[in-house]
């Protein structure tokens, strides 16, 4: 069991230093007064560069922040493809590990490492600030109770290397999250991507069921020049939803807002039935997301 001390302090070492990993280091150094996150000290910080000090944060070596016993938990902010050997690394350490979205680029690799984590008694957590967002806590509100008719997710954004990122429906995880989040289990129905590669563009189109056997789509659209963007069409008994909901930016950032949830979990102060229910969304995600690539990876019929 997590020790429940509030006096307790988790020594804390950062694993990559892009943008995400550069936001962990700032938000562990400037927790807010009387927050969770007060009880992360920073140790350090792991890069493949050698980078030297970044506010004065010293670096440190991949071998020393694993066999550091002053070191208890890791924040896993490398590319994609480099999640799951990061945590697993760090999970047979014995550290607590709080890893960017998505965990693992299979489904099969993802419950492998949370059963790892359920073994050596670990808290494993897997950021997901799409949830935190004020402009998603208002589309729940505004969802809540509603009965759905159909529904549309059509999200664009910059091209990416998938190398490093993904097939689309693990890199776009997000989206799937809120899909799920807001209207339950799904079952994927068919999926179909089209792809560009000479113009590094992609389109893949995601079915879906609700438990109600109502339809849901997601697109997931990249290409150079996509404005990053989402849109909805959301239709109900009631009426349709055709905008994301106009909503004030939140006093605490979204990165802090997560790190506060893994510093309460070590701190054993998140409920088990919440830990469970996060555990069944995310590697729910994670098994249509698997799905969805199979779909559009099987080899098209042709009829002559």
């Amino acid at each position: 069991m997590v020790e429940a001390k509030a006096n307790k302090m988790f020594g804390t070492v950062v694993v990559g230093i892009g943008i995400a990993g550069s936001v962990r280091i700032r938000d562990i150094l400037n927790p807010m007064p009387s927050s969770p996150s007060k009880h992360l000290k920073l140790f350090g910080f792991v890069s493949r560069r050698t980078l030297g000090n970044i506010d004065e944060v010293k670096q440190i070596s991949l071998k020393d922040a694993l066999g550091n016993k002053e070191i208890q938990a890791a924040i896993i902010s490398t590319d994609n493809k480099s999640h799951e050997e990061n945590v697993r690394m760090f999970l047979e350490a014995g550290k607590h590990v709080l890893v960017e979205y998505p965990m693992a680029l299979s489904a099969s690799t993802a419950r492998e490492l949370w059963e790892m984590a359920e073994h050596k008694g670990k808290i494993l957590h897997v950021e997901h600030i799409e949830l935190l967002t004020e402009e998603y806590k208002q589309l729940k509100k505004e969802v809540a109770g509603k009965e759905l008719v159909k529904g549309t997710l059509h999200f664009t954004g910059g091209a990416l290397d998938e190398e490093r990122s993904g097939f689309p429906a693990f890199s776009g995880i997000a989206r799937l999250t809120w899909l799920v989040d807001l209207f339950g289990d799904l079952t994927v129905t068919s999926a179909t991507r089209e792809e560009q590669k000479e113009k590094s563009y992609s389109r893949m189109t995601a079915h879906f069921q609700t438990e109600n056997k109502k339809p849901l789509t997601w697109i997931e659209e990249r290409g150079p020049g996509l404005r990053r963007d989402k849109k909805i069409n959301f239709c109900f008994k009631s009426g349709c939803l055709e905008n994301l909901p106009e909503a004030p930016r939140s006093a605490v950032g979204i990165f802090m807002q997560d790190q506060n949830l893994f510093a309460k979990k070590l701190l054993g102060q998140v409920s088990r039935e919440e830990l469970a229910a996060e555990k069944w969304r995310i590697l729910r995600c994670l098994d249509l997301a698997e799905e969805i690539q199979q779909h559009c990876e099987r080899p098209v019929k042709i009829h002559s």
